[in-house]
């Protein structure tokens, strides 16, 4: 049987993000633009079009903004000593800043997973102010990490996976190589049908000579991230949060694929729920409960 191709359509609009730096974010509208808007974004190496098993089921009723993390997805490749935590954050603070002024200013939600996640938990610490006149979050899967008896174990996987990123092949003569490759990584096991060559699909490009076809985001990029997600990830104060927050995180019980999914059942000031027998790739391999339990916590919180 063959696996379903994912289409991902072109989208309503685009807002063109310029940053202090001179880099730029190409943010996209999708969806229902009368319904509640969501901020989208994703994990590291990756582009929020990997995404749309999960968005997809989100468009009839919501006002999607999309945009990937410099050095990812939609936007070019720049200077890589400019690839670092505090300048996701900023990025990301002044993306929220130019869809309200693109779009008209409205009560918006945002929706990450991991790296983008992450970013929003420390953005106050990092003195960003933009994320915090978001009305709520819903954070899938961030890696977060505070000292404690699972250190080495966290420390270990951090560096496991910066070594992984750096030795993977970053070109290929033909995407269809880069879709066999990921048959036999962990990384897809639990995936939904077709979800291998919509990854090849939207986070590689043609390369400038047109003879390969290379990583969006090039590997050595993503292992720089990769190696400071431990730095930044005890900058995470869950008592501190300036909106609504619900946690969406992995299986704790699930070997994992990239870090060891945080159990927050015991903190109390958070909402915290996990999807059963998904890893950290959870909005591709269970994207109909993933919504459910997203929007269960929209509904609540009065956004629907």
């Amino acid at each position: 049987m063959t696996d379903p191709v994912w289409e991902v359509p072109e989208p309503l609009s685009l807002c063109r993000v310029r940053h202090d730096d001179g880099s730029l974010t190409i943010a996209r509208r999708h969806g229902n633009p009368a319904g509640p808007r969501l901020l989208l974004s994703h994990g590291n190496g990756l582009a929020i079009d990997f995404y749309y098993p999960f968005w997809s089921l989100l468009t009839d009723d919501f006002d999607l903004i999309l945009y990937d993390m410099r050095n990812h997805g939609w936007n070019a490749v720049g200077d890589r000593t400019e690839h670092n935590f505090p300048n996701l954050v900023r990025d990301q603070e002044q993306v929220i800043e130019a869809v309200d002024a693109h779009y008209g200013a409205k009560p918006t939600v945002g929706v990450f997973h991991s790296l983008s996640a992450l970013g929003t938990l420390v953005s106050q610490a990092l003195g960003a102010v933009s994320t915090g006149r978001l009305s709520a979050w819903v954070l899938f899967d961030p890696p977060v990490h505070k000292p404690g008896s699972g250190d080495q174990e966290f420390d270990e996987a951090t560096e496991v996976a910066a070594r992984m990123v750096r030795q993977r092949s970053d070109r290929f003569h033909l995407r269809e190589d880069f879709t066999e490759v990921l048959k036999y990584m962990p990384l897809l096991i639990r995936a939904v049908p077709g979800a291998g060559e919509l990854m090849s699909r939207t986070v590689l490009r043609k390369s400038a000579d047109r003879r390969w076809w290379e990583l969006r985001c090039p590997r050595d990029y993503e292992a720089q991230i990769a190696q400071y997600v431990r730095t930044y990830s005890c900058l995470v104060d869950f008592r501190d949060l300036p909106c609504p927050t619900k946690v969406i995180g992995a299986d704790p019980t699930v070997p994992y694929s990239y870090l060891p999914t945080l159990d927050l059942s015991h903190v109390i000031s958070i909402e915290y729920d996990f999807i059963p027998e998904t890893t950290h790739f959870l909005q591709v391999e269970k994207p109909e409960e993933c919504v459910e339990a997203m929007c269960e916590f929209l509904k609540r919180c009065g956004f629907m």
